[in-house]
């Protein structure tokens, strides 16, 4: 059966953070996109164990009202590092805006819901471009794996903490770091359309994380809808093609 060496794990992502910093930055400020939930939250702690807390800057970008604005603050409250609030609605209504007045374009709701979160990520970046920064990606291993992400918004980054935990792990580290459980247990929501992640994925990180790491999916309809969603969004994790010249590759031979 699969262990987690929670504790052990914690450390060793520490050190990457250092070593990742270290040569690719040595006075630069890791740069998080806070939404109060687990991933950002455990991210944040990660940083601010490996930099202090005084190399950590949040960014709390709310899209008009954002409901659980308050977990966002209670995490950079708790770990008691500098941060922002640039609210994306006036940019995500003004982009769209000029979308709506295109002759022959019709708007549809993927490109609508993925919206915010692009202009989310331009956001980090003009603030981490400000600050001497490095911006931390913040998702994990169980939402990259059935591509649970938007393509340049938050999939996207400098450096990845969590890439290669899974939900249930990212949730054990964030107890070995002491962050308050509301923020550790705090139901996913996708911040889009106001469903849970569970909600919009069809099934349970629990599942999800069991198959990832055990190979084991005892329902074979929610097995093939993951191996499914894992193939037609591996894309999302490589880097883009690229026109290779056969007669170049001929010549240097």
């Amino acid at each position: 059966m699969y262990e987690f060496d929670a504790l052990k794990v914690k450390d060793e992502c520490v050190n990457w953070i250092k070593e990742f910093f270290e040569k690719n930055g040595p006075d630069c400020n890791a740069v998080v996109g806070i939404s109060g939930g687990k991933d950002s939250s455990v991210v944040a702690a990660l940083c601010v164990e490996a930099l202090g807390k005084e190399r950590v800057i949040g960014v709390l970008m709310p899209c008009g009202v954002q409901a659980d604005i308050d977990m966002s603050k209670l995490l950079v409250e708790f770990l008691g590092i500098k941060n922002y609030t640039v609210n994306v609605e006036n940019a995500v209504k003004g982009v769209m805006e000029e979308l709506e007045g295109l002759e022959d374009l019709t708007i549809t709701p993927q490109s609508k819901m993925n919206l915010p979160p692009r202009i989310r990520m331009s956001t980090l970046y003009a603030i981490s471009q400000c600050v001497n920064g490095r911006v931390a990606n913040t998702c994990n291993l169980s939402e990259d794996w059935v591509g649970y992400s938007t393509r340049y918004g938050d999939s996207v980054g400098d450096f990845s903490p969590l890439s290669r935990l899974t939900v249930a792990e990212v949730k054990a580290i964030g107890r070995v770091l002491g962050l308050p459980e509301s923020l550790v247990d705090k139901v996913p929501i996708d911040g889009l359309c106001g469903k849970t992640d569970e909600d919009n994925l069809g099934f349970s990180y629990a599942t999800l994380d069991r198959y990832i790491r055990e190979g084991i999916c005892e329902d074979e309809e929610t097995k093939k809808r993951i191996d499914s969603m894992h193939k037609r969004n591996l894309f999302k994790l490589e880097l883009m093609p690229c026109f290779e010249i056969d007669s170049l590759k001929t010549l240097a031979n």
